[in-house]
């Protein structure tokens, strides 16, 4: 099996909303903004050539499937479907992809399910050949969401996977399609169901845990759900990937996709932080 990182189109984003209960004398040291206070982020997936005899996709970031205003909104600020010319360098087209998994459902995770965006045509899903598996529970959240996170989904995305008569749920720790090669937990705290899949030592972060600023365990986002719990979840993740010698990858860190984590007087930090996963199991 081979892993690798994929990039996607990245994102420029208010950092404040991305540190949402810390004071920016706090993650300036982190981070570096704009002269709209805004910082970027990236939105990569992990791809995993040979996993249980498929070629899989971890997330597929945002993609560029934004009409020009929300593209200039959300800090969209490249051109093209980057996710797509990332696989074409590995020598993968849509078609090769067998199965698309998906922490969860928002636009900068899912997006780049769909079609670039053309005026007056609709959208298409890009991995045509795939499955695609979505947390039972998310997926509940997806088509009824709440006022505070409606935006955050893509009501014509989830009408194509209906249709597409390849959707499949996760309700467990396997799912059939993977078999034991993947292990799904879920956590609650950044939004109902995210999931997380954890292959041989790499256990995908997704918005439990961003990028490496956010594995101080206090830190949230404005975007989560329900901060508190998050925070929990996150205290017990982390001490389990210590525990375990697990590596996280990070779906929106700039720099680094994947880094070990190491507790010192019971404060979390990570390790050995890699700018490009690019490795044979």
């Amino acid at each position: 099996m081979k892993l690798y990182s994929v990039e996607g189109n990245r994102q420029k984003l208010d950092a404040g909303a991305m540190f949402g209960n810390a004071p920016k004398a706090l993650w300036s040291r982190w981070v570096e903004v704009d002269e709209h206070n805004r910082m970027e982020l990236a939105c990569r997936g992990l791809l995993a050539i040979g996993l249980n005899g498929k070629n899989v996709l971890f997330e597929t970031g945002i993609g560029n499937f934004f009409p020009p205003k929300m593209k200039a909104r959300f800090g969209v600020y490249e051109s093209g479907h980057v996710l797509l010319k990332s696989l074409a360098a590995l020598g993968l087209q849509p078609a090769d992809i067998d199965v698309v998994v998906l922490s969860h459902l928002h636009f900068d995770h899912a997006g780049g399910m769909l079609s670039e965006w053309q005026e007056d045509q609709p959208y298409q899903l890009v991995f045509d050949q795939a499955e695609y598996l979505v947390g039972a529970e998310h997926w509940q959240r997806a088509l009824k969401p709440h006022p505070r996170d409606r935006a955050s989904f893509i009501p014509e995305l989830h009408e194509l996977l209906q249709a597409s008569g390849r959707l499949q749920l996760v309700h467990g720790p396997h799912h059939e399609s993977l078999g034991t090669a993947v292990k799904f937990t879920f956590t609650e705290g950044h939004t109902p169901g995210l999931m997380h899949a954890q292959v041989a030592d790499l256990v995908f972060a997704a918005d439990l845990i961003p990028g490496a600023a956010w594995v101080h365990v206090p830190i949230s986002m404005g975007y989560d759900r329900f901060p508190e719990q998050l925070i929990d979840e996150k205290a017990i993740f982390l001490s389990n990937a210590v525990k375990h010698d697990q590596r996280l990858f990070f779906t929106h860190d700039p720099e680094f996709p994947v880094a070990g984590v190491q507790c010192t007087d019971g404060r979390y930090s990570i390790t050995h932080p890699a700018r490009q996963l690019s490795e044979e199991l």
